[in-house]
């Protein structure tokens, strides 16, 4: 895949072995990417990832990660800052965005680049708020427990409820990654939420954060910080769930980063009260 607008830069399929530069490059710009999301990335979507190099040197970056036949998730748009301005940017996009086909296309753009986003198709449907906090001391909920490997299915299911899209191959690494902690709570034998923390670059990061109502959530929420009291912790939070915005407020959390969430066309409908924490802003 060579670049038809900037005549030195050629774009191919990254690997998971690009993702140190990619996921360094989301941290400079202050993204506090996950420390071990790769693998999770990969797995749902390999052909997805691509880099831009000039004399084989990385310069820019991009994801475009398909779920199924009618959903995709553009993330990871990133210029190295002393190349930006000279077209590589949007040459790596329309190379990558190839890949999404006829799907409906989704982001969380940085607020920046709203308009620029608007000129490719894209709609904004909301914005995502990061509100970040230190985690106090809190007696965790006796009905939150660890996730067993005997809850993927129900995870699984539940989850598909709360997402655009399918998406078992990413959960069943995102799940039991490298110090990712999984939480879920019952009613019953009837699962009502599930939680993920996972350490990233500056802060713990909470994602996703799904549950039927805010008494699961908070019970959630107080059983992933509960082992975490002192530390910094995230979490996105669709601005349209103002029980997910009164959780964090009531945490002692503040707004630190927005997005904007934007589609290209229509999605299935889910269960948007659900989602008190968005899983990761790179892949939806």
């Amino acid at each position: 895949m060579t670049s038809p607008a900037s005549q030195d830069l050629v774009v191919t399929r990254a690997t998971l072995q690009d993702w140190p530069v990619i996921s360094g490059w989301a941290a400079d710009e202050g993204w506090n990417p996950g420390l071990s999301d790769g693998a999770a990335f990969f797995a749902q979507d390999p052909q997805g990832f691509f880099l831009g190099r000039i004399d084989g040197e990385p310069v820019s970056a991009i994801s475009v990660v398909n779920y199924g036949t009618d959903y995709a998730f553009l993330g990871c748009y990133l210029v190295r800052p002393d190349l930006r301005g000279r077209g590589h940017g949007i040459t790596t996009w329309k190379t990558a965005l190839a890949h999404a086909g006829n799907r409906s296309v989704g982001l969380d753009g940085v607020v920046a680049q709203q308009d620029n986003y608007r000129q490719s198709g894209f709609e904004l449907a909301y914005r995502t708020i990061r509100f970040t906090g230190t985690a106090r001391e809190a007696e965790p909920a006796t009905d939150v427990r660890p996730a067993r490997p005997a809850d993927l299915a129900a995870i699984t299911a539940y989850d598909s409820a709360c997402y655009p899209a399918d998406r078992p191959r990413f959960l069943a690494e995102w799940l039991t990654g490298t110090d990712h902690r999984t939480v879920v709570r019952h009613d019953g034998g009837r699962l009502t939420g599930y939680g993920v923390i996972r350490p990233g670059r500056d802060s713990l990061r909470i994602g996703p954060l799904f549950a039927d109502g805010p008494d699961d959530a908070r019970s959630l929420f107080a059983a992933l910080t509960a082992d975490v009291t002192g530390s910094e912790v995230a979490l996105d939070v669709p601005e349209t769930n103002t029980a997910g915005i009164a959780l964090a407020e009531a945490a002692g959390f503040t707004p630190s980063f927005e997005t904007a969430r934007m589609y290209t066309g229509p999605v299935r409908d889910y269960a948007q009260d659900s989602v008190f924490g968005v899983t990761t802003l790179e892949l939806g």
